[in-house]
């Protein structure tokens, strides 16, 4: 006999405001315990020390997950400059000092040089994969890696303002897997002074943004109640990124048993991704092809 699911059968998306101090794993938990949900993931880690948006998914949502974590993000952030520490946040231990302290132009000058199609080595404490264990499991044993460089999308990186002569705050647009420590450690190179970041906050996520995202303190007091709902998005949220086709009651009936099926008038390319809908709906993601669309991932009927 099939065990039960413990929690309720909810889909849709949440976005939490996470605050300092807490790993992304403990809000999705907490989450998942507010709403009494049987599933919940969430659209891109925060480090412990980072805040701001945290896109959670529970139900048919997870399935768009991986149209969220692909979509560009938006991150402001302070780089200490002057220190270099072995984590590139300041969390670690400082290993390098400088006393050379560039100007406003010069950091604006060194910026450009990150923007666009970059490689960046991810820092020794990541959740990268060497040969099998995590990077961070690693470099907290005393190990030195030589992590390969990867490839980053950075849309744009702004200088926002100077508090001080130590301190600047930066803008940045990205892509997928991109590390803000990174940045900061490279451009503290980049300008012959050294830098790690001091305070990161992640501003917006694909169709999220941390102005409408809820605190961990409203998830306590709300926990298990009905008011809680009214923050959950409609799965769809997660799919703003990819075009959509409206369908009709048999084609919405052929894609959920995963069958191809006809869809309405398209100016679709020939092998584009694309989500139907069936009364507003989500009712599959599929490949587009020749008038008709090729189910990849299948909704379940909403409850």
């Amino acid at each position: 006999m099939a065990r039960r699911k413990k929690g309720r059968d909810i889909s849709g998306w949440l976005v939490v405001d996470k605050p300092t101090g807490m790993s992304s794993s403990a809000v999705v938990n907490k989450a998942k315990w507010a709403f009494d949900a049987n599933k919940a993931g969430h659209a891109g880690t925060l480090d412990p020390e980072a805040t701001g948006v945290l896109a959670i998914a529970f139900g048919e949502a997870t399935k768009t997950i991986p149209y969220v974590t692909d979509a560009l993000k938006a991150y402001e952030f302070t780089v200490r400059l002057g220190q270099a520490t072995n984590t590139d946040d300041m969390e670690g231990e400082v290993t390098r000092h400088s006393g050379l302290r560039p100007d406003d132009d010069e950091i604006r000058s060194a910026l450009v040089q990150f923007v666009g199609n970059i490689r960046q080595v991810p820092p020794q404490f990541s959740a990268v994969k060497v040969e099998g264990q995590r990077a961070y499991k690693l470099a907290r044993d005393g190990d030195t890696l030589e992590l390969s460089a990867r490839d980053l999308w950075v849309e744009s990186l702004k200088f926002i303002n100077r508090p001080d002569p130590d301190h600047v705050t930066l803008e940045m647009v990205c892509g997928k897997g991109g590390y803000v420590r990174a940045i900061a450690r490279d451009l503290g190179l980049a300008l012959g002074c050294y830098g790690h970041v001091r305070s990161l906050r992640r501003i917006w996520s694909g169709p999220f943004d941390a102005n409408g995202g809820i605190g961990v303190t409203t998830l306590d007091e709300l926990g298990r109640t009905e008011a809680l709902d009214q923050y959950l998005m409609p799965l769809e949220t997660g799919l703003a990124d990819l075009p959509e086709l409206p369908v009709s009651a048999e084609s919405a009936a052929r894609l959920r048993n995963g069958n191809a099926a006809m869809v309405l008038h398209s100016d679709l390319e020939y092998g584009d991704e694309a989500w139907a809908s069936y009364n507003g709906k989500a009712v599959a993601i599929g490949i587009y092809r020749a008038g008709e669309l090729h189910p990849i991932r299948v909704f379940a009927l909403p409850s």
